[in-house]
């Protein structure tokens, strides 16, 4: 079931009064309003997360569209454009009222720049919200740009403490609950829906020489060049390879950076992905933050620790000492690396740790659970479930 705050005197309710047998039944058209699609370039954990939620759905009755920025995909549900990377934004209602016209449910994916629809939507509303990026805007907008920054976090703040006062928010993770809880948002408002993992294929052969593996966006937040200084500490120990996966705006600087034994592959295929991941002894995810760290799990499922900061997120998605290890510092981070590296067993044990554990995420419950909220989000709202979207 979806949870509330674990700290909310009503966590052990996860519908807090109400209980899902006495809901009325499901909202039948969902729209989901979001940066991108999955198929874009720059997509990421949030895009796969809005995908697997919008095909779930759609497997199970729904009429699930998305409003996004950028050419629309071809997908089992429907995907529409809004408009370009950036001018969606503004363009976001239009595009609502004349593409999509109306709808049970709107899903307001918010993640940094907000679109307010529970200020221009009439009907229904549930605020899916993947990490607070209070200290992001920081890092992306420095300098010249700090003004920006200021901006971009106080929108972001009163997007969804005032402009959502009537919807629910789903959080992927405690760690992003509290953050929503600590900007202002009252804890019987949010409901936590953690993100799933596929079910691994074959396995390929762990790799016979060390390979380090990192997966993600190269932006300033993930911190590769943090994990590049640290490598040229751990190389003369461990030896071995590191496997950067993933494209970003940072990727130029990155690579100026590198030194010897390190790779950068770009955007691979989800089938090279899985075999890096069965390969790697370690995954390293040096990242200042996330909302879960869905490629945590995805290692996990293939029997493969991650050595991580103990940041949000990161915090929920990785059990420090059993599934991986939590390091609170950079001399911490590289002799974790280096400790479980040369210590063949514990990388065993702590690999069928994080595969039991990821055993517990798969899409279908987080489907399952994202449902249950959608639901309730209609139910509580105070107007007609089936009012056209405006």
């Amino acid at each position: 079931m979806p949870q509330h705050v674990p700290s909310s005197p009503r966590a052990a309710s996860p519908q807090g009064t109400r209980h899902l047998s006495a809901l009325p039944p499901q909202p039948r058209r969902i729209v989901f309003l979001a940066h991108r699609d999955l198929g874009n370039p720059s997509a990421g954990g949030s895009e796969l997360l809005v995908d697997r939620l919008a095909d779930g759905l759609t497997r199970l009755g729904h009429q699930v569209t998305l409003l996004c920025g950028g050419p629309p995909a071809f997908r089992d549900y429907r995907v529409v454009s809004a408009g370009g990377t950036y001018d969606h934004y503004l363009r976001a209602r239009s595009a609502f009222a004349r593409r999509v016209g109306d709808c049970d449910l709107l899903v307001e994916v918010c993640n940094g720049m907000p679109y307010f629809a529970p200020r221009w939507h009439r009907g229904p509303t549930l605020c899916l919200v993947n990490h607070v990026h209070t200290d992001v805007w920081r890092m992306r907008l420095s300098g010249p740009l700090a003004p920006a920054a200021r901006i971009g976090r106080r929108l972001e703040r009163w997007a969804l403490t005032g402009a959502q006062h009537r919807s629910l928010l789903v959080a992927v993770s405690p760690s992003t609950a509290h953050a929503l809880h600590a900007i202002g948002v009252e804890r019987d408002r949010i409901r936590v829906v953690h993100n799933g993992v596929e079910e691994p294929g074959p396995s390929a052969d762990r790799s016979p020489e060390p390979l380090f593996v990192a997966v993600g966006r190269l932006v300033e937040y993930k911190r590769i060049d943090l994990l590049l200084r640290l490598w040229e500490r751990v190389r003369p120990v461990t030896g071995g390879r590191l496997v950067i996966v993933g494209d970003g705006p940072e990727r130029g600087r990155l690579e100026r950076l590198a030194g010897p034994g390190v790779e950068f592959t770009g955007h691979v295929t989800e089938a090279e992905k899985h075999r890096l991941l069965c390969e790697a002894w370690l995954l390293l995810h040096p990242s200042a933050l996330e909302g879960w760290g869905l490629v945590v799990t995805e290692a996990a499922a293939r029997e493969t620790p991650t050595i991580a900061f103990d940041v949000p997120g990161l915090r929920d998605s990785v059990v420090d000492g059993e599934t991986g290890v939590l390091a609170r510092g950079e001399s911490s981070f590289a002799a974790a690396w280096c400790t479980v590296a040369l210590a063949a067993r514990r990388r065993e044990v702590m690999g069928k740790a994080a595969c039991d554990r990821a055993a517990r995420y798969r899409w279908d419950r987080t489907v399952t659970q994202f449902r249950a909220v959608a639901a309730e989000a209609v139910w509580g709202w105070g107007g007609d479930a089936h009012a056209p979207c405006q």
